[in-house]
């Protein structure tokens, strides 16, 4: 079974000067067996079996030493009815040399290698949880244009020592040489061992040459992404990321979900219809009479289903302007921190103001007013709302709506008190306001329930969805209305990619997969549990350091501001992709996909401990 990185406590190198790859020698077996023995992953055989195998085996295995330590090692054999297919048995990299795409350089090398000797296919096996060997076998194939199958091989009952099923990936044919060949870097062969310094960082001249500098998440994460598995990005020079950031929660289910990409396929192979506007489609009437069934019903909730334009701005504009034809009034009321989109009508309602900055003109019809402890419990909730409303000499207009947000998403995760959702809502029913819950980034499952707000005991009267509903990255968004809501003429608001039925058929195998029992949403809970323990665990080492948020949607405000981003940064360069969140990017904002592992939850967190204790030192043992 291929590796799946794991990160210790061992430092390692900031960047390796020299890489040599060669066939390895008995001396090796002893490093080869500690490198397997310390993955935590690998089944571990005796040291006796990699002396063996280094004596019998060389010519189909590699070994990398990073600046004459050993660093890693590609074990294989040649099949003996089949010569041309290598199997490759193990890979393993030493934890001090991950994160550089060593695995990968081995795996390609070794093949090259072996490609005048006539191997044209490549075989493994992969438990089906092991999203890092999918995803460096995955992006080994396409490097090389080569087909990949996947079928069961080892079913659990054939092993008597408790074993996970292992998957037979199955890759080729394919070229003698692959297209992507190219160091990039100085490289000699010496007697049969070919050295190489580092590659240098992926070629970004035309995104600095043609993009615009509106661009940002790669301003912090520069490597030129390639490939994705379940909870990992791969890099195109090979280096895995573990993603604690989720296409900022477009990815509830993880990275090209095979229980989603399979159904997707199917649907374009058979020629079915992808782009309808407001047709009626097959997929359409699936996906919602799946959302009713599944979603809608179970939770007694009595909403239309508005289909807006396919992101989170386009549902709140939606909202927005449907609030306000309904009650005839025009100010609409938001939370400080708060952000909704960045279209005029989402911005209005914004709190940030780089981000208002950017709309070039007065943002009117909208006011702020104090999110949930935003006084630090000195001001008691609503009290001033409450006393405007009530008094007719205030000068203030009664507002069409109110829109909020259950947690404050990039407004520093802030999340509301369930007792204080509820009671906004009874405020807005006392007094004919309509409320509007923008559940764009908490929803779908983010907070442990599908909705954000189902345990607060309250039903809004409009909500916005988009991020993740379609369950597999792509634009979907909606707007669910109370049904007397329901006011626009026919036409009155459109767009021409509503009818996105690629995004209908994942978003409907995604319902059917995850929420038709409740075994998912309980599983997603404990998976919240652990992660707030393990962050508290950080943040109970550092004064003034403190957890916000909620679910899967939780992170660590730092009272010095810079902190969260210098920690963001060093986690990247130990393979773990994380953003920071509030007007101040003074927290360190994680959100993994629902479907992480346990073991990639606790993988990140020590990431996360590793770089936390590298920018502000170890701090007070908890």
């Amino acid at each position: 079974m291929p590796h799946r990185n794991s990160t210790g406590s061992v430092p390692r190198p900031k960047s390796a000067t020299r890489v040599d790859f060669r066939s390895p020698d008995l001396q090796d077996g002893q490093h080869l067996w500690r490198m397997a023995r310390d993955s935590r992953v690998l089944d571990v055989n005796t040291s006796y079996a990699y002396l063996l195998w280094a004596r019998d085996f060389a010519a189909t295995s590699i070994v990398a030493t990073v600046d004459d330590d050993p660093g890693g090692f590609v074990i294989g054999y040649r099949r003996p009815d089949e010569p041309e297919t290598l199997m490759i048995w193990q890979v393993a990299v030493d934890e001090r040399h991950r994160g550089q795409g060593l695995a990968r350089r081995m795996l390609d090398t070794l093949v090259d290698s072996l490609s005048g000797e006539g191997v044209r296919r490549l075989e493994t096996t992969i438990t089906a949880d092991n999203s890092a060997s999918i995803a460096l076998f995955t992006s080994f194939a396409n490097a090389r244009s080569a087909p990949i199958e996947r079928t069961p091989l080892f079913e659990a009952a054939m092993f008597p020592d408790g074993h996970d099923p292992e998957l037979l990936f199955r890759i080729g044919p394919f070229s003698t040489a692959r297209p992507d060949r190219n160091t990039g870097s100085g490289s000699t062969t010496h007697g049969g061992v070919m050295s190489m310094t580092t590659t240098a960082e992926p070629a970004t001249a035309i995104f600095d040459s043609l993009e615009s500098q509106v661009r940002s998440y790669c301003r912090s994460w520069p490597a030129v992404m390639t490939h994705s598995q379940g909870s990992t990005v791969t890099s195109e020079d090979g280096r895995e990321f573990l993603d604690f950031f989720a296409g900022a929660g477009a990815l509830n289910y993880g990275h090209n979900n095979p229980a989603l990409l399979d159904p997707l396929l199917d649907y374009l192979r058979e020629g079915r219809i992808v782009h309808s506007l407001d047709m009626h489609t097959s997929a359409k009437r699936d996906f919602l009479q799946a959302f009713s069934d599944l979603i809608l019903e179970p939770r007694n909730l009595d909403y239309k289903v508005m289909f807006p334009g396919p992101t989170g701005t386009n549902s709140v504009e939606a909202a927005l302007k449907l609030a306000r034809k309904a009650t005839g009034r025009q100010h609409v009321l938001s939370f400080t921190n708060a952000f909704h989109g960045m279209t005029l009508g989402s911005l209005s309602v914004t709190g940030n103001s780089m981000k208002r900055r950017g709309a070039g003109i007065p943002l009117t019809n909208s006011s702020k007013i104090p999110y949930d402890d935003y006084f630090n419990g000195a001001v008691d909730d609503f009290m001033w709302l409450e006393r405007v409303l009530q008094d007719s000499g205030s000068g203030v207009d009664k507002p069409a709506a109110i829109i909020v947000e259950s947690v404050q998403g990039e407004g520093g995760l802030s999340a509301a008190r369930l007792e204080w959702l509820k009671a906004l809502s009874d405020l807005c029913r006392e007094h004919d306001i309509i409320l509007i819950l923008d559940d764009v980034q908490a929803g779908c499952g983010r907070t442990g329930t599908f909705f954000s707000f189902e345990e607060a005991g309250f039903t809004p009267d409009i909500v916005c969805l988009s991020k993740s509903i379609s369950g597999f990255g792509l634009p979907m968004a909606l707007t669910l209305i109370r049904p007397d809501l329901d006011q626009f003429e026919p036409g009155e608001h459109n767009g021409t990619f509503r009818g996105h039925n690629l995004a209908f058929v994942t978003a409907r195998v995604a319902l059917e997969t995850y929420w038709a029992d409740q075994s998912f949403q309980k599983d997603v809970q404990a998976k919240a549990a652990e992660l707030r323990t393990g962050l508290t665990k950080i943040a109970d080492r550092y004064e003034g350091a403190a957890v916000r948020g909620r679910g899967l949607l939780t992170g660590i405000a730092f009272p010095d501001a810079s902190s969260a981003g210098k920690i963001a940064a060093a986690a990247y360069e130990h393979g773990l992709l994380v953003e920071t969140s509030g007007p101040e990017d003074e927290v360190l904002k994680t959100m993994p996909p629902l479907t992480i592992t346990s073991e990639e939850l606790a993988r990140g967190l020590d990431v996360l401990d590793e770089a936390t204790a590298s920018v502000l030192g170890d701090g007070t043992p908890a």
